[in-house]
C-alpha cells in the first residue's frame, strides 16, 4: 500500500494546515540516549513541529520498565551507550511479549553498513543519522507513527463495524480491571451471540451480513452511551472499550454502572429490545435474534479471561436451553461448561478406543407378539461416567462436527450385527438406524450406507433409515431426491416422531416412506385421553391409506398396547416388551421368542 493510501485510510492529511494539530502529534514519543544535550535538541525539534508528548531517559537500564509504563507510539534509540548498548536494548524489546511491536527509530553516528545491518536484523524500524536534521526527524517520526497507527488499526479493529476486536477488547478489560480505583468495584460483561450474522452470510451474502453487523454495532454503541455515560469519563473508551465485535456472530458490551442482577436484568431487557428491533436489509426485513450472557466481577471472574469465559458460557447456555434470551453466569454453568469441554475432548476418540456401543430395542408385532425388527440406539461406555445415554453427548457431537463419523460407525456396526443375527434366525430381521440432520445434509449418506451393507453382507431391504419430520422439511426438494436415491438402493425409510413436526400432507405423499412412527407423547396417555386416541387413530389411518406400516413408540403398559391394537396399529416398541439391550441380550430375546 502506498504512503498516500495509508494517510487516506487513517483520514489524516499529509501535512496539517497552519494552526491545526494533526492527530498523530498527540502520540507519545520516547527517547533513550545517554547524552542529555542530544535529548534536549530532539525534544526542541519535535515541539517546534507540534509533537509535545515527549518522554526520555538517559539510563538504558530503566528503559524497558519505562517503555512498559509509557507505551509510546515510537521509540528513538541511541545505539552507542554505556552499561547497555542500543543493540542489546533493541534485542530485549523484540524479545518482550508486550513491547515487541513498538516502532524503533535508531539514532546512530555510525555510517558503516555493518551497524545498520545488525540493527535491521534485531528489528529496527528506521534510521536517523547523527547529527540529526530537524526536517528529516519530523518526517520520519510522522511516517513511523502513521504506519504504526495503521497496523495497530488492522490488528485491533474490526474492519466492518469499526468496533474494537477481541484482542483490543480483552486488553482494555485487563486495563480496566487492573486499575486500583476499580479494586472491588463491580463490572458487568454482556456477551451477545447473534446467529443472523452467520446465517445472512450463507443466504444473502457477505454484503448483507456486513450491513447487519454495522446496524448491530450502532445500536450497541447508542445503548452503551445511554447506560453508562459516567464511567467512560473515568476510564476513556480508547483505554477500555465498552463495545466490541469478538467474532463474526458475537459482540460484547462492558458496563461499570450495573450493581446487581436485578439491574443487569433491566439492562439486558433494554439490550434485547434494541437489538431485536426490525431492520431492513435491501428488500428484506429481518427481526434479529440474540442470546445474551451476563457475567459480573468479582463473582464470575476477577480477570478479563475468566470474565469473558463466564459470559460466553452463559450466552451459549441461553441458546442451548432456548427458554430465555438472557442467562446469568453461575458456578453451575461454569462447571457444566468445563465438564462439557472435557467430555467433548474425550468423545473425539471414543470410537477408536472401542467405547461406543449399540443397544437394540425390539420392534413387536401387535398382531401376534413376535419380534419383527429392532432399532439401533447409540450408547457411550465412558471410562469414568459409565454408560451414557445419547442426550449426554449427541448435541456435543453435532457441535464438534463428529456426528457424521459417529453416524458412519453406527451404520457399519448395525449392519454387522443385523447380518450376524439374521444368519442365526430362521427369518430375516431388519434393523433401523437414526440419521442426524448433518448426516442427511452431508451429501455422502448413500455411499456410506452402500459400503456398510457391502462390508457386512447385509441385504439392503434389512436396513431401515429413520428420519425426522423437521429434517425433511428443511429442504423438501433435496429430501425427496435423497430418499428416492435410498429407495433405489433397496432400503426402507421411516419417519420418526411423527406428529411432532410440521410436515404437510401434500409433501408426505411425495416422500417415499415405508413406515410412520407415532411419537411417544401421543402414546403415554392412551387410552385415557380421547384427544390422544383420536390423534393415534388418525396417524394409523393416514399411514395405511398411504401404504405405510405404523409403529407406536414408548409403549409401557398393556392398556396402551391393547388400545393401539384396537386402532389397527401394526407394531410397537417400548419397555412393556423390553428396554434397549446390548447385542448379546438381544440375541437371547430372539432365541427365546423362537
Amino acid at each position: 500500500m502506498k504512503n498516500e493510501d495509508i494517510w487516506a485510510e487513517l483520514q489524516l492529511p499529509l501535512a496539517p494546515h497552519a494552526g491545526e494539530r494533526s492527530p498523530l502529534q498527540a502520540a507519545k514519543v520516547m527517547m533513550v540516549d545517554d547524552e542529555p544535550l542530544m535529548t534536549a535538541l530532539i525534544e526542541t525539534h519535535l515541539e517546534d513541529a507540534g509533537y509535545t508528548n515527549f518522554v526520555a531517559t538517559s539510563d538504558p537500564l530503566q528503559a524497558l520498565e519505562m517503555l512498559r509504563r509509557e507505551q509510546p507510539g515510537v521509540l528513538l534509540l541511541d545505539l552507542m551507550m554505556p552499561q547497555l548498548s542500543g543493540f542489546d536494548l533493541l534485542a530485549a524489546i523484540r524479545a518482550d511479549r508486550e513491547l515487541r511491536y513498538t516502532p524503533v527509530i535508531v539514532l546512530t553516528a555510525a555510517t558503516g553498513a555493518q551497524a545498520k545491518l545488525r540493527a535491521l536484523q534485531l528489528g529496527a524500524t528506521d534510521f536517523l543519522a547523527k547529527p540529526v536534521d530537524a526536517s528529516e526527524l519530523v518526517l520520519r517520526v510522522r511516517n513511523t507513527l502513521a504506519f504504526h497507527q495503521y497496523t495497530q488499526r488492522l490488528i485491533n479493529v474490526d474492519p466492518v463495524t469499526e468496533l474494537p476486536n477481541e484482542r483490543m477488547f480483552e486488553r482494555g478489560m485487563t486495563v480496566l480491571l487492573g486499575q486500583p480505583a476499580r479494586a472491588g468495584a463491580q463490572v458487568s460483561l454482556f456477551s451477545l451471540e447473534l446467529p443472523d450474522c452467520r446465517l445472512l452470510r450463507e443466504t444473502l451474502g457477505i454484503e448483507a451480513a456486513d450491513e447487519f453487523a454495522r446496524v448491530v454495532a450502532l445500536r450497541l454503541q447508542r445503548l452503551a452511551e445511554a447506560e453508562d455515560p459516567v464511567s467512560r469519563r473515568h476510564t476513556p473508551a480508547d483505554q477500555a472499550p465498552r463495545v466490541a465485535r469478538l467474532a463474526i456472530d458475537r459482540f460484547a458490551l462492558l458496563l461499570e454502572g450495573v450493581q446487581d442482577t436485578e439491574a443487569g436484568q433491566a439492562v439486558a431487557k433494554r439490550l434485547v429490545t434494541a437489538l431485536t428491533a426490525p431492520m431492513t436489509l435491501g428488500v428484506h426485513e429481518l427481526v434479529p435474534s440474540v442470546w445474551a450472557g451476563i457475567a459480573f466481577t468479582p463473582s464470575d471472574g476477577r480477570d478479563a479471561v475468566a470474565l469473558r469465559r463466564s459470559a460466553d458460557q452463559a450466552s451459549t447456555h441461553a441458546r442451548q436451553r432456548g427458554l430465555s434470551p438472557v442467562q446469568f453466569a453461575s458456578a453451575e454453568i461454569n462447571q457444566r461448561s468445563l465438564e462439557r469441554l472435557t467430555l467433548g475432548s474425550q468423545l473425539r476418540g471414543a470410537a477408536l478406543r472401542g467405547e461406543l456401543r449399540l443397544h437394540y430395542q425390539p420392534k413387536i408385532s401387535l398382531a401376534d407378539g413376535r419380534i419383527v425388527g429392532a432399532e439401533a440406539l447409540l450408547r457411550w461406555q465412558h471410562p469414568q461416567h459409565g454408560l451414557l445415554q445419547p442426550v449426554r453427548f449427541i448435541s456435543l457431537a453435532e457441535e464438534m462436527g463428529l456426528i457424521t463419523g459417529i453416524g458412519q460407525w453406527v451404520a457399519e456396526q448395525a449392519c454387522r450385527d443385523a447380518a450376524a443375527w439374521s444368519r442365526l434366525s430362521a427369518r430375516p430381521l431388519p434393523v433401523a438406524i437414526n440419521v442426524s440432520k448433518l448426516q442427511f445434509l452431508a451429501g455422502n449418506l448413500s455411499a456410506v450406507l452402500r459400503q456398510a451393507l457391502f462390508d457386512a453382507g447385509l441385504p439392503p431391504q434389512l436396513l431401515v433409515v429413520e428420519l425426522t419430520e423437521s429434517m425433511l422439511m428443511d429442504d423438501v426438494a433435496a429430501a425427496i431426491s435423497l430418499m428416492q436415491e435410498l429407495k433405489v438402493m433397496g432400503l426402507a425409510l421411516s419417519i420418526d416422531d411423527f406428529g411432532t413436526g410440521y410436515s404437510s400432507l401434500s409433501y408426505l405423499k411425495r416422500f417415499a416412506v415405508d413406515e410412520l412412527k407415532i411419537d411417544r407423547s401421543f402414546v403415554i396417555d392412551l387410552p385415557d385421553k380421547s384427544v390422544d386416541v383420536a390423534i393415534a387413530r388418525t396417524i394409523v389411518e393416514l399411514g395405511h391409506r398411504l401404504g405405510m406400516k405404523v409403529v407406536a413408540e414408548g409403549v409401557e403398559t398393556s392398556q396402551q398396547r391393547d388400545c393401539l391394537q384396537a386402532l389397527g396399529c401394526d407394531n410397537y416398541q417400548g419397555y412393556l416388551y423390553s428396554r434397549p439391550v446390548a447385542y448379546d441380550e438381544f440375541q437371547r430375546l430372539l432365541q427365546s421368542a423362537n
